[in-house]
């Protein structure tokens, strides 16, 4: 789904115009410096936890070395704060809740008769 969609679907399911639950879309998920709810609070270094859907936190990552996996190389990959989101346990049940679709099964080669072998007439 995309963000577009988002919006169409947020509208029809609510009094807003599409440019209105686009908006409000903006105003939560937003990551320009100074916009969307969520990413200020993490700018902030607080968790943003909507219960029964999840949490969003961030976490340190120490500087580390790497390695280019085209030419093999070694590079330094500095520490940094990255982004996380941990599935709350009501969206964990209802995802995993879903039956997977059925995965189709190839039939099962026919046997093949082994070739009769020669009789050998040894006396």
């Amino acid at each position: 789904m995309t963000k577009d969609d988002f919006a169409t679907r947020l509208a029809e399911r609510t009094d807003l115009s599409k440019a209105k639950a686009r908006e409000v879309i903006d105003c939560i998920f937003g990551t320009d410096s100074g916009t969307g709810i969520i990413a200020v609070e993490l700018d902030a270094g607080r968790d943003f936890m909507i219960t029964g859907f999840g949490t969003f936190a961030t976490r340190h990552r120490k500087a580390r070395t790497g390695r280019n996996p085209q030419t093999g190389d070694q590079l330094w990959i500095p520490e940094r704060t990255v982004p996380t989101f941990k599935a709350g346990k009501n969206l964990k049940e209802r995802v995993g809740d879903q039956a997977p679709a059925p995965t189709p099964v190839a039939p099962a080669p026919t046997p093949v008769a082994p070739a009769p072998s020669p009789v050998s007439s040894w006396p």
